[in-house]
């Protein structure tokens, strides 16, 4: 998961433009963060590892000037997660120099890059797109296009060449992209968070297979691969992934996030004397839990909100060590049946020691409730699910996950 920003806009700062959008996406990836201009057609990129307020201030921000910017929060999927990964990548080819921010996983990335045939800067399955963009002399949407119908896997992609901005999304439309105006300006990102932190007025959905170019003169779209017959836009993005103030298919998130709760609680009520839910990304869910069920609703787990995202955390003790660190319970739990709502339950490791943390508290019974299905199998298309092994759920029944993970009971949607 990796957030992308791209504007077209002379007449504004769009360096600066580029970081708020990269504000509204940080959630989207903490590893590194980047910003790449086109002025005159010359590319300029600063990229570095950490948070976007690490790698920018008003300095580096004042000596990127340019007509179009793109911009990226990375989590890393495939590739290390070293410097030399951060994107925006620069990638200089025999016909044209390429910037290019991708948000997915490609699972032919290996069969691409011995095609590609030279050795790339980076691990990064990303690096392969640009190359073969950047190398193919034909005119720019004819490259663009030849190489989205080489690609198998997740592929959001915003980018810089010739002087114009690009993006596409793979024919399945695995992540999110939407296109905005700025007055007249194109402004497209990962999420539509990012549009209104920008002043940004969405327009519409990137389609999948759809490859949007603009230059001086227009926004241009071409249907540059067929989309899928059926769209397959990343379930995680609804209950866990996208920031709950962005729309998806035309849903808010945390609407949708609060139905997930008001069906959980019909499909799993629980006697009870509190619903609490795993913050931040289960709020909404234990809202709708309570709402339903009349239950009240308690904060109970104080976040401490300097602590980043455990489950995109790159290794499984920093994940742990995380989760110590971010959580603390209420006094009020003390004695009380408690309903604990998550938006899922991968590895099992926050949900264990949150449930340790509660009863060590004095909660009487802790009920766990997940407003989406169990998650079983691995993901291969830009989320860290890469190993069976690591899914507490998928060799293991409901009652064997609730034993593992010492609840009083456990339901999911």
């Amino acid at each position: 998961m990796c957030g992308v920003f791209g504007v077209r806009a002379p007449a504004r700062d769009v360096a600066r433009l580029t970081y708020f959008g990269l504000y509204a996406l940080q959630h989207r990836g903490q590893e590194s963060a980047g910003i790449a201009v086109s002025e005159d057609s010359r590319l300029t990129a600063i990229r570095d590892l950490g948070l976007v307020a690490q790698v920018f201030d008003e300095r580096s921000l004042s000596g990127l000037h340019g007509e179009l910017a793109i911009g990226h929060t990375r989590y890393s999927t495939t590739g290390g997660n070293g410097w030399e990964n951060a994107q925006p990548l620069l990638h200089h080819g025999r016909s044209r120099t390429v910037a290019l921010g991708h948000n997915g996983n490609l699972v032919n990335a290996e069969e691409l890059r011995a095609k590609v045939g030279k050795r790339l800067a980076s691990s990064s399955d990303s690096e392969v797109i640009a190359a073969l963009i950047a190398d193919d002399a034909r005119p720019l949407d004819e490259a663009i296009a030849a190489t989205m119908a080489q690609l198998e896997g997740a592929a959001t992609v915003v980018g810089i060449a010739d002087g114009r901005l690009f993006a596409f999304r793979d024919s399945f439309g695995f992540r999110p992209l939407v296109l905005g105006r700025l007055g007249d300006d194109p402004v497209i990102a990962s999420e539509t968070c990012a549009l209104d932190l920008v002043g940004a007025t969405f327009e519409r959905e990137i389609r999948p297979g759809e490859l949007v170019i603009a230059d001086e003169n227009a926004l241009q779209s071409v249907q540059a691969v067929e989309p899928a017959d059926r769209g397959a836009l990343c379930i995680f993005e609804f209950f866990y992934l996208a920031r709950p103030d962005t729309r998806l298919n035309g849903v808010e998130v945390h609407a949708a996030r609060v139905r997930m709760g008001e069906r959980l609680a019909k499909e799993a009520p629980a006697e009870a004397d509190l619903v609490l839910p795993i913050p931040d990304s289960g709020t909404p869910a234990a809202i709708g839990f309570a709402r339903a069920t009349g239950i009240p609703f308690s904060e109970g787990l104080i976040k401490n909100r300097y602590v980043g995202r455990t489950f995109i955390q790159p290794e499984q003790g920093m994940r742990e060590q995380g989760i110590r660190m971010k959580f603390n319970p209420l006094a009020e739990v003390e004695g009380k049946r408690l309903v604990v709502v998550d938006d899922s339950i991968v590895r099992g490791s926050t949900t264990r020691q949150i449930v340790a943390m509660l009863f060590d508290a004095g909660a009487a019974e802790v009920h766990v409730r997940v407003s989406s299905p169990p998650v079983v199998s691995p993901c291969f298309y830009g989320i860290d699910l890469a190993s069976e092994d690591e899914m507490i759920a998928s060799h293991a029944s409901v009652e064997d996950v609730r034993a593992a993970i010492g609840a009083t009971t456990l339901a999911y949607l």
